[in-house]
């Protein structure tokens, strides 16, 4: 196995694939048949200067090189090779941000990224403007709030563009972006796969007012989908990534893309009426729409698939830190009793003892807001639990009810969807700590959304991965071979899976859940306002 690895490496049939997230650079090398053979990282923080979430444009380099340097070494310990040649390669980073350049590539103000919450205004004005939800992560916030501002760079502006397309860029000389990572920075329209020509108008009548001579689709960049060639890697851009000299150039290059878009595509949700929910921290649903939705939902922001399908996306900041922060109560009661018992075996069995409680929880309430929530519109949090005399406060009910409320938010989101939209979901994949011990989280998830849930063996291979696939659909699919076809054929035929179905009894039990938890939303508030 080794062996035919090595070769595969040696006649340059690999794919690169990768990914700039939050706290790690992830690189992932796969084979022929789509599976990783080496990986590098390189850990990574953001830094808060002068008011701003950023990273310097050094650390970028640095942690690419890093991170590739660690796969290559990797693959001469394992396979006694070094990397020559590559088939495709494909960048993804963290979604949004904001990069302006002017003419001479120069970097005009420090990156901006997604974390920021400095463009109220802009957001505000534009999804007024725009009748279209435009978070304030949104690249296109981020430019309207420093016209706002009157910042002095803004008429140097040549280029507009994200992480990925930044790095994409310095490396093939292609000012390009993946259809799914460009509608995080101006709205598209899933007819053309190209921004949104009204809104473009609309836009550009704001910068006249403005008196600023460039217009909106002069520095944003080119959009593709996926399959499309998006450049090939320059002798530049060799060096900019294996300062070794070991690699060659000319690979080819896919459309840079999003984290959102490539975790749709690690978790084969990609398909119209598919959809996959990341469950952890925080908690986001991205559900592939047939059409695009009737009217603004400031709930719900829309994206798009890396083929150009629109995306519902439902994000609650809140999901599992207060169900941890219980937990931890748990962990430091057996510690207190000199027990020997692991944190993993103590998630387990509080988990699994949840499935033995009431269906409702047993009228218990519970609020997870370690921090504010603005699908129930509250800018700040107090986690609570709450229930009446006549409660049936148990071990079993307990847990349910912090299982339940992890959820609480994302559901009167999905709801939107659900009914007020009449959307359709055959099947949500799951990923995260949420679903960690088998069976349960999935179980819950099945009952709030009403639909079958499964996770992967390989959902945890993450967004590297995703960006992979992408580059390998590129250079092997077949004429006219859809996305949505190669990875259900050719990628993720075989793959094992555990599918939960929703069982009515469960179902019936979170809705009473939820009616207790709408009505209770009046403490939460008061609670916030109380305990400031």
């Amino acid at each position: 196995m080794s062996n035919d690895i090595q070769k595969t490496i040696e006649r340059g049939k690999t794919v690169l694939g990768i990914e700039l997230g939050s706290t790690r650079i992830k690189s992932v090398l796969i084979n022929e048949e789509h599976s990783p053979i080496a990986s590098g990282s390189y850990e990574w923080e953001n830094k808060y200067e002068d008011g701003i979430w950023t990273y310097h444009l050094e650390d970028v380099w640095k942690g690419l090189q890093t991170s590739y340097q660690n796969l290559s070494q990797e693959v001469l310990e394992k396979y006694k090779t070094h990397i020559k040649t590559i088939n495709a390669i494909g960048f993804s980073a963290m979604m949004h941000g904001y990069m302006a350049f002017d003419e001479n590539g120069n970097l005009l103000t420090p990156f901006r990224t997604w974390r920021n919450t400095i463009t109220g205004q802009a957001s505000e004005q534009l999804t007024k403007l725009f009748q279209f939800n435009i978070p304030q992560r949104w690249s296109i916030a981020h430019l309207y709030q420093a016209i706002l501002n009157k910042e002095s760079h803004i008429h140097q502006i040549h280029h507009l563009t994200t992480l990925s397309g930044y790095v994409h860029w310095q490396l093939t000389g292609q000012k390009v972006l993946g259809v799914g990572e460009a509608s995080g920075m101006f709205p598209i329209d899933s007819k053309t796969n190209n921004y949104d020509e009204r809104m473009i108008d609309l836009f550009n009548e704001q910068l006249k007012k403005e008196n600023i001579s460039w217009k909106i689709q002069d520095i944003l960049p080119k959009v593709l989908t996926a399959g499309n060639d998006a450049g090939t890697l320059t002798e530049d851009g060799v060096k900019r990534l294996d300062p070794t000299g070991n690699l060659f150039a000319g690979p080819k290059l896919c459309p840079p893309e999003g984290d959102a878009g490539t975790g749709m595509v690690a978790t084969n949700s990609i398909a119209v009426r598919t959809g996959n929910v990341s469950a952890g921290t925080s908690v986001f649903t991205m559900i592939v729409l047939e059409k695009s939705l009737s009217k603004l939902y400031p709930e719900i922001d829309m994206v798009t698939t890396p083929t150009g399908k629109p995306v519902a996306m439902v994000h609650s900041n809140n999901c599992t830190s207060d169900l941890n922060a219980w937990v931890d109560i748990f962990y430091e009661f057996t510690q207190a009793l000199g027990m020997d018992i692991s944190e993993s075996k103590l998630y387990e069995t509080l988990y699994q003892k949840s499935l033995t409680g009431d269906a409702d929880a047993g009228g218990l309430l519970s609020y997870n807001y370690v921090s504010g929530e603005h699908i129930t519109h509250l800018e700040e949090g107090r986690p609570l639990f709450i229930r009446t005399p006549e409660s049936k406060f148990n071990l079993a009910n307990f847990m349910r009810v912090h299982l339940f409320s992890s959820l609480g938010a994302l559901k009167i989101g999905m709801d939107i969807l659900f009914e007020q939209e009449k959307v359709k979901l055959d099947q949500l994949l799951g990923h995260g700590g949420f679903f960690k011990t088998k069976i349960v989280g999935q179980r819950i998830m099945s009952a709030a959304m009403n639909v079958p849930v499964s996770v992967m063996e390989t959902a945890s291979e993450g967004g590297a991965w995703g960006i992979a696939l992408l580059a390998s659909y590129m250079i092997n699919k077949s004429t006219n071979e859809s996305l949505e076809n190669y990875l259900s054929k050719k990628v993720f035929a075989n793959e094992n899976s555990i599918t939960i179905h929703p069982n009515q009894d469960d179902i019936d039990g979170f809705e009473a859940f939820m009616q207790r938890y709408k009505k209770g939303l009046v403490i939460e508030r008061t609670a916030v306002e109380a305990m400031r």
